[in-house]
């Protein structure tokens, strides 16, 4: 993990991922720990000018719900046509109270809410793409068109929505930074882990909040 502070430039941005109630204690797909972020991510967005948050959004039948596929089990994988898919607890239906952001969550300067896993029959852990790694989300041509190119990276889960967003965003081209403290995994069969030796090879930066320092004024 980087020991170097690291300045924010009026180019970067913070990209808060899916600090959803249905993530948190209590919550039908929670992250160990997962609401412990959240103190810290408001202090951290305060530093940023730019902000984006994801909300995972799914109707209620989602091709990812073990609910949906009768006899399978919650974190059983089976196969579709774009490969291996964990199958999850419902979590994060549209209109739900557990799709809703965390009431303690405090950024009112976010620019852009990203609804992702919207589609039913495609999984969407990566806030660019969707699981088939072909459907495009739209954020990146947001962040192209305006100029960012650095991108900070906080939230839940690490091995997963985090981690995808991160490896999407580098082959997008973006520089990513992924500040860890701010983040929760949820840790399956080992994904903790594998997510942290996937983002060293890919040149993903790994940093604690308390060496990302805003511009001086």
């Amino acid at each position: 993990m980087a020991a170097e502070k690291l300045t924010i430039a009026s180019r970067d941005i913070l990209l808060v991922v899916d600090i959803q109630n249905d993530f948190c204690s209590g919550g039908s797909l929670a992250v160990p720990h997962g609401e412990e972020v959240v103190p810290l991510i408001n202090r951290l967005a305060r530093q940023f000018e730019h902000v984006v948050l994801t909300q995972d959004w799914h109707p209620s039948d989602h091709l990812s719900f073990a609910s949906s596929h009768p006899g399978m089990k919650p974190y059983e994988t089976i196969e579709v046509s774009y490969g291996s898919q964990v199958l999850w607890p419902e979590h994060c239906v549209q209109g739900t109270l557990g799709a809703e952001f965390r009431r303690d969550l405090n950024i009112p300067h976010a620019e852009l809410i990203l609804r992702k896993g919207y589609h039913r029959n495609i999984d969407s852990y990566s806030a660019f793409y969707e699981n088939d790694r072909t459907t495009p989300t739209g954020l990146g041509g947001y962040l192209r068109e305006r100029g960012f190119q650095r991108i900070f990276m906080a939230g839940l889960a690490f091995d997963f929505c985090v981690r995808y967003s991160a490896e999407d965003a580098k082959r997008e081209g973006f520089d990513v930074t992924i500040v860890e403290d701010a983040c929760r995994g949820i840790d399956v069969d080992g994904s903790v882990a594998d997510t942290r030796q996937t983002i060293c090879r890919l040149g993903i930066q790994r940093i604690l909040a308390q060496d990302v320092t805003a511009q001086p004024c």
